[in-house]
């Protein structure tokens, strides 16, 4: 009698630890995975154009990751936008609303595209509630946080970058700030910091990248900065142009990513394409495509006959 109740309840126990699992694995998503399987879906939307494909594909990945909307690529607004047209449900108000954070950082330009601001209306959200979602990010921000990355920022632009010694002082100052902010706060990404404060333009790619003319500083900004790709807080591209900027300046070797000086002098491409896909980049032609594209989507976007009335 014993032995069949054990029985009886062992599927049951597996079951649950499966899903006990999963919820385990899911706390802590690998972002790099994500970005693949973006860079796979985004593939057959732009050169297969299997929209149904790309639909059922993001749905999916979205359940299972919390969504991103990289520059470029904008998976998430992309898969709305979609889904949308072709009457397929994408998670409705809920989703246009979880949207809205991913793009709040560039809000001024953002509120002016005219089809995303109609997509919102026609599900019954109008441009005011809109800003007042992006009020709320913004109120949502750690202002220690973008208080600080403003004086790095500032403190990195000093005279242009045109005092050398001034410069080098400079860089080791932040470097021992973003140390600091790194142990306190984690990593300065749009969801703490946003990309602007006030009229202040303070984007944290370029301040990486002049860590990367400092040996001493290389190893704990790869492994770090590399954790932060992992956990979705910082792009990979911003991670590769720092690495390809070390090994140009420092090591006066050929770069591996592809990303800080662009593709024209690369020798090896296949090395470079697993190099790209080991931390979340699209290959060397996809990315190409991508940059082809997105001047369209720019020229289309700043079409006075695309903009929305003031």
């Amino acid at each position: 009698m014993l032995m069949r109740k054990y029985v009886c309840y062992t599927p049951l126990i597996l079951i649950l630890s499966f899903f006990i699992l999963s919820s385990c694995k899911n706390r802590n998503p690998n972002y790099i995975t994500y970005y693949n399987k973006v860079n796979e879906i985004d593939s057959v939307y732009r050169y297969k154009k299997d929209t149904l494909a790309v639909i059922k594909q993001y749905k999916k990945l979205f359940r299972q990751y919390p969504p991103k909307n990289q520059e470029r690529i904008l998976e998430y607004e992309t898969y709305i936008k979609l889904a949308d047209k072709q009457h397929m449900k994408f998670g409705g108000r809920k989703s246009l609303y979880r949207l809205i954070p991913l793009v709040a950082h560039n809000w001024q330009y953002k509120r002016k595209e005219n089809d995303f601001i109609q997509l919102y209306q026609k599900h019954g959200i109008d441009r005011q509630e809109m800003d007042n979602e992006v009020a709320r990010w913004k109120k949502g921000l750690n202002r220690k946080l973008v208080d600080s990355f403003t004086v790095v920022f500032q403190r990195d632009q000093e005279n242009k970058r045109s005092d050398y010694e001034l410069l080098k002082s400079n860089d080791r100052k932040n470097a021992q700030t973003l140390k600091w902010m790194f142990a306190n706060y984690g990593f300065p990404g749009l969801q703490k910091i946003g990309l602007w404060n006030g009229d202040f333009f303070m984007p944290s790619g370029p301040i990486l990248l002049h860590m990367a003319d400092y040996p001493e500083n290389h190893l704990y900004f790869k492994d770090k900065i590399l954790e932060y790709v992992k956990s979705g807080d910082c792009p990979p591209r911003d991670y590769a142009a720092m690495i390809d900027r070390y090994y140009l300046h420092v090591l006066k070797k050929e770069i591996p990513y592809g990303v800080y000086s662009g593709y024209e002098g690369i020798k090896d491409s296949v090395m470079v394409n697993r190099n790209r896909k080991s931390i979340g980049l699209p290959s060397l032609k996809h990315v190409q495509l991508i940059i082809k594209d997105n001047f369209k989507r720019i020229k289309k976007k700043n079409d006075p006959d695309h903009l929305s009335k003031p």
